[in-house]
């Protein structure tokens, strides 16, 4: 697990759990969204515990809230992607949120050896480009690949839009959820398992080639 690897052509990079502290803003930004569904009459009872939501991040919106509220209706679910979205972004705007240790540093790093940088996130378009241009991260990756953008089923099929794309012959997956280690050895990359966000459930990260625990590891394998 320690031994240093050829120098990718390029990196993909998962957002939640990877680069972002997600919780920093999505936990006061679910229980408001709960609040609201209740004042609409389309949600009853208590908000559903935080390790429902915690617990699926990396999962594409529809698996999020069939999880969180699977009794919920077509409309509570719809009407709670919108909720979630508005008040993550005015958290952003608020200036709240926070990266991982040494994220900006081991991306420009990174940049610096050469190595082209993307995001590949599960999430929804606008959440990913705020996220990114909030944090100060947009000028470190050459694009941004969502599912909200392209409407994939899978990551695999996002990273594989990405390297047909940008001509990519060899790559890294970096991620914390068993979808960024699929999505990388399925498109025959490197994966690098995050392994300290702590959302991830027991075996998630099998098969990864490297795991790191902090962010910054990542450059002492290449």
């Amino acid at each position: 697990m320690s031994t240093q690897r050829n120098l990718p052509e390029a990196m993909f990079f998962d957002m939640d759990g990877t680069l972002f502290q997600t919780e920093t803003i999505l936990l006061p930004a679910y229980h408001a969204t709960f609040d609201v569904l209740r004042e609409k009459g389309l949600f009853m009872g208590e908000t559903p515990p935080e390790e429902r939501i915690l617990g699926a991040l990396g999962m594409l919106l529809e698996h999020i809230w069939q999880r969180v509220m699977p009794d919920a209706s077509v409309e509570a679910r719809q009407a709670a992607d919108e909720l979630l979205l508005h008040f993550q972004m005015e958290a952003l705007k608020q200036g709240q949120g926070k990266l991982y240790d040494g994220v900006s540093e081991t991306l420009q790093a990174l940049r610096d050896k050469g190595v082209r940088l993307f995001v590949a996130s599960n999430g929804l378009e606008d959440y990913v480009g705020h996220v990114t241009e909030a944090m100060g991260l947009s000028p470190l990756f050459e694009d941004l690949y969502s599912a909200g953008k392209y409407q994939t089923r899978s990551k695999v099929d996002l990273v594989k839009i990405a390297l047909d794309t940008h001509q990519i012959s060899s790559a890294w997956m970096v991620g914390d959820r068993s979808s960024d280690v699929e999505a990388g050895l399925k498109n025959n990359l490197i994966v690098a398992a995050c392994d300290y966000a702590g959302f991830r459930e027991a075996g998630e990260l099998e098969g990864a080639h490297i795991r790191i625990r902090s962010f910054a590891e990542l450059l002492e394998y290449v």
